[in-house]
Parts: structure tokens; sequence; C-alpha cells
């Protein structure tokens, strides 16, 4: 490990120099890693076979982005959370914003009132004007200010600048162990995680979990889920579930378990085609990498066994795994010509109500507004 004054310079220079890089740092971890890429070539997922960092878009017809271990010098850290205490200012919207918002909600639950779908998750972009900017001291205030979050910063000089501070994990592979969480439904966080929730997010969180469950059938064998738990992340509380299982490795197919599960109704709705369909046309504006998903990407792992007599005479012995750790693009925003685009959503069911959804939509924006 490096200190930490030199890691963060290392990516300063990185960045200046308009080359690939990532930095992040799991949830409730104080390990930062990054992978600096040695030049700005685009490298493409195809099959889910390679090796690296994946960024990857809420439309499966576009293109997942890696940043490949093999190409990269790799950084890591111990990096101590400052514990610094968010605060969500209030800032005034524009009453345009508002209402366009509210009127996508009301089409949305007019579709689920005529049978289209049972939930579309839908969202809205917000653009920030910067007047000055720091990519390193902008990390460095969502590491701090987010502990339990999946926190990070992607760079490409051909595709752009990401930052984010993410509550959702959306796989993790370790061999042939398989988790997933369920999370869905929200409400603000005003000093207890023992609170009521309304049965529109209980339906919400439910819809969410009975789909990965369904999903993963194929694909996996001995399913079991957690109890539904409230659970906080940053000035939110969400409902999850965990979902776990073995692989059936004989038929595990990477890229079919992906695009079978990817967007989850937790971010696209169910059914998955009617709901992504409402959401290309009515929303009117590109996602890109928002509700997408990200992280490490089968990363191999040695692990040496004890001593035995098979192989005490070769030291070199070790159990190769490989493991993947992906993340839901949520709490994110977009650095673009002088401006942060922050993106926000919510999950609509024939029971919301859409001023509830528009509030709801603010108290997520106040994640990402209260670094800038």
């Amino acid at each position: 490990m490096i200190t930490s004054d030199m890691f963060f310079e290392t990516i300063q220079k990185q960045h200046t120099n308009q080359l690939p890089f990532v930095a992040y740092r799991k949830p409730n971890s104080t390990e930062v890693k990054a992978l600096l890429q040695t030049d700005d070539t685009v490298h493409y997922i195809d099959d889910y076979s390679e090796s690296g960092f994946v960024f990857a878009p809420f439309d499966t017809a576009n293109k997942s982005i890696l940043i490949p271990f093999e190409q990269a010098d790799s950084l890591d850290m111990s990096y101590s959370n400052l514990g610094i205490q968010a605060r969500h200012n209030e800032i005034s919207l524009a009453e345009k914003n508002k209402q366009n918002h509210i009127n996508l909600v009301e089409k949305g639950i007019q579709a689920i009132a005529n049978q289209t779908f049972k939930k579309v998750v839908l969202s809205r972009k917000e653009t920030v004007v910067l007047t000055k900017f720091n990519v390193v001291q902008t990390f460095k205030k969502l590491l701090d200010t987010y502990p339990l979050a999946f926190v990070y910063c992607w760079y490409h000089p051909k595709i752009g600048l990401w930052l984010g501070a993410t509550p959702e994990t959306l796989m993790k592979i370790e061999g042939n162990q398989f988790s997933m969480m369920s999370l869905a439904g929200t409400q603000e966080y005003n000093g207890s995680i023992n609170v009521a929730w309304e049965d529109k997010e209980k339906e919400e969180q439910q819809i969410v979990t009975d789909f990965i469950v369904n999903g993963l059938k194929p694909f996996v064998q001995d399913i079991q889920t957690s109890d539904v738990e409230t659970v906080k992340a940053g000035n939110l509380l969400h409902l999850k579930t965990i979902i776990s299982a073995r692989l059936k490795q004989e038929e595990f197919n990477f890229k079919a378990l992906i695009h079978a599960l990817h967007p989850t109704p937790a971010v696209c709705g169910f059914p998955k085609k009617a709901a992504k369909a409402f959401i290309m046309k009515n929303e009117h504006y590109n996602r890109e990498f928002y509700t997408g998903y990200l992280g490490e990407l089968n990363l191999e792992t040695k692990r040496h066994p004890r001593a035995s007599k098979r192989n005490i005479e070769n030291r070199a012995y070790a159990i190769t795994k490989k493991s993947t750790q992906l993340y839901v693009n949520l709490r994110c925003m977009q650095i673009k010509d002088h401006k942060a685009l922050i993106y926000v959503g919510g999950g609509i069911t024939k029971i919301s109500n859409a001023e509830k959804e528009w509030e709801e939509t603010v108290s997520k924006s106040k994640v990402i507004k209260s670094i800038l």
C-alpha cells in the first residue's frame, strides 16, 4: 500500500494526462483501490470472460466498458473515514422540472392501470453549474461522507467522468457462491431505522425479489432469501433482501445471467421489456451509465492451502478462484462542460402518488448535492 497523499496525487496526474482510471472503495472498508490504464484505448466487454473493472450502461443494447487488469497499473491505500455528516441544504428547483416529473409519473401510473406493466422506475436528470470542481477533492468528500456505500470515481477521456456513492449491490460471485441484493422502497431517515413502511414500498420491493429469484433459476441451485430488513443509505432508508445460491457450474453462462437480470425491476420495472420500452419513449433523456452497473469482473485470487503431503514439496501450489462484485450505479453524477449532471428516480406502482414520487427524487438528489 502507498500513502494517501501519493495515491491522490497519482489519480490527479492520471486525470490531468487524460488517461483512463477508476478509484473505488467497497462498503464498510478502509481500503481504496485504483486501476490506471496505460493508454486511452476503449476496451469493450464481449462475453464476460474478460477480467477488469466493468462500467456498464442501463441499456443492454449499448456496449459495456472495461479497464482490463492486465493493461492497467494498480494502486491501493488504507483510508480512514472522517465520518463527515452530509449537509442537505434546501435547494430551490424550477417549477417546470417538478411539473415535468409529476406528469411523467402520472403517465406511468396510468400505464399500470391499463395493465401495460406492474411497475416502472422513472427518473430525471438535474443540472448543477460548477463554479469550481476538483475531481480528487470531490472523491475524498464521497469517501468521507458515505462509508456504507460503494464509492467510486471513473474516468475515460473518450467516455466521460462519473462519480457516485451507491447503496446497492447487483451481485457477488466467489467461486460457485452467488449472492444478489433486492433493494427498493425509499423514505427519509429521521434518526431511526425502526419505521413503518406503506404497502406501496413493500409491493415495490417484493416485485424486485420475485424477479431476481425467478431469473436466477436456470443458473443456480439452493436459492435462499433473507428476511426483509430496513437499511440506511446516506439520508435515506430502503427495504433490503439478500438472495443467495450456488451456481450450476456446468450450465453457467455469465453473459446470459447478466442479460437475464439486468436491468432489474429496482431500476427498470416489471415486466422488464414493457417497462424499458416505456422508459425509453417517455423519459426524454439518455440515462447512459445511470442505473447501469460497475465493479470488479473475474478478479483472480489465490489461496494457499495448509501444508500436506500432497503439496508440501511444491511451495507454489495454490488454489485460484475468480470473484466478481458488481454494484448498481445509483446516487451518481456525470461531470460535463463545467456542470454536474445528477440522476435520480423512483419506483412507480399502481398506488404511487406523483407528488410523493417527486419528493423522493429531491431527497435522493441531496446525496450528491451535499458533496458539491
